[in-house]
């Protein structure tokens, strides 16, 4: 039987979702098919009850449901609920489970395509947004030594930092993004993860760094942003001797989860991420 599985955001622009999946789904001979659709926010929940009634097999979902969605969903995973947002949903024959793979895509990423696990290590995060939460919780959980939080809004770093420390023995700080003590916590960080969308196409020449902040060798510099593949920081981290690991490992591998969650199979990761890459050129 010919199943459905697709994306739900506001405004969505180009994905490079639907040409990874398809490409996967291709690959594996299964009868599935990956399609986008725009979702106004005042339309999410009258779009939820369309889609059960169309028995879509499941769904991603991105800005600006994923926060919104949990409470609409009919079962969410306990990890998705402390991050709180959700961003695959599988549609159980009828019932809506909400999971979170981002956090989970971001760890097999560090693992995989970095090289790094994150147990004992000491991090730094820009950023206290979304998808911020979905790795900084997903670091606490790998059994990092301690994270900082940074952001524009202290407001933000701290009430996330908080959070994190409701729920995980581990010291979580913050800082705001320009507070002369982020040189100090970057010395002394073995990870440093953009989460922001700052040096995504097309302000290709911005950093989320301030001008003057030095980065260690030895480092590794990690950014979510994957268009374009190596961002302003990931080009200054290199020339720093830092290791350097592009977003689109996350993107591939948060789909290869939520691959598996539909399909019951192990996904085909380089397929993926071949497709992603040309979907991107």
């Amino acid at each position: 039987m010919h199943k459905v599985v697709g994306l739900i955001g506001y405004p969505l622009g180009h994905s490079v979702s639907p040409a990874m999946h398809n490409a996967a789904f291709k690959e594996l001979g299964l009868d599935f098919e990956y399609v986008p659709f725009e979702v106004e926010p005042k339309d999410l929940a009258e779009a939820l009850k369309g889609l059960r009634a169309l028995h879509i097999a499941g769904f991603n979902v991105t800005i600006p449901h994923k926060e919104s969605i949990v409470p609409l969903l009919d079962e969410v995973t306990k990890l998705a609920r402390i991050i709180g947002a959700v961003n695959t949903v599988l549609n159980q024959e009828g019932k809506l489970i909400g999971y979170n793979t981002d956090g989970a895509g971001f760890i097999d990423s560090l693992k995989e395509d970095a090289g790094v696990n994150p147990k004992g290590k000491k991090a730094v995060v820009l950023g206290a947004g979304g998808a911020s939460h979905a790795v900084s919780i997903m670091l606490a959980e790998a059994g990092a030594k301690s994270i900082v939080l940074t952001d524009v809004l202290e407001e933000k770093a701290k009430d996330l930092s908080e959070y994190i420390g409701s729920y995980f023995e581990m010291p979580c700080d913050f800082l705001t993004i320009n507070s002369p003590a982020l040189q100090g916590a970057i010395d002394a960080a073995d990870i440093l993860i953009n989460t922001t969308p700052v040096g995504m196409h097309p302000k290709t020449e911005q950093s989320p760094l301030n001008e003057g902040i030095k980065l260690p060798a030895g480092l590794l510099a990690y950014d979510l942003v994957y268009n374009p593949l190596e961002t302003k920081l990931l080009r200054d981290a290199e020339s720093a001797g830092c290791k350097i690991c592009s977003g689109l490992g996350m993107l591939v591998r948060q789909g290869a989860l939520a691959f598996t969650i539909w399909t019951g199979e192990e996904a085909p990761i380089k397929t993926m991420r071949q497709a992603a890459e040309e979907s991107l050129h």
